[in-house]
């Protein structure tokens, strides 16, 4: 019984239950059925790290404040979080691993690190 290559067609030599005739066709096989899962992760993961770097870079000193406007205005998106943390007295701080924002009072967020 010869079986066919699902990536390239090509006719299959060796094992009997083979199903690509290299890595090269099993890697291109596999990469296009989790395409669009993969670009999901990939995506998220880009914006999670792009959050990242804008605390890193306005929170040097790991205690400090900075405006809703100056955070927009370097990308930031508030919607990519990686946990969130309630405080007993209810204050909730939003982080992105370990670099975190509280919401103040007028349009102003505390920028902490968690150590």
């Amino acid at each position: 019984m010869q079986k066919d290559c699902l990536e390239c067609g090509e006719k299959i030599v060796g094992r009997v239950d083979k199903k690509f005739c290299s890595d090269y066709c099993r890697n291109a096989y596999n990469n296009k059925m989790n395409k669009d899962k993969t670009n999901l992760v990939r995506n998220i993961n880009n914006r999670l790290r792009k959050n990242y770097r804008i605390l890193e870079e306005l929170n040097p000193t790991d205690k400090t404040k900075a405006s809703k406007a100056k955070l927009l205005a370097k990308g930031f998106s508030f919607e990519y979080f990686t946990s969130i943390y309630t405080t007993k007295t209810g204050n909730i701080y939003y982080f992105v691993y370990d670099q975190g924002y509280l919401a103040l009072e007028g349009e102003y967020y505390a920028l902490v690190r968690r150590t």
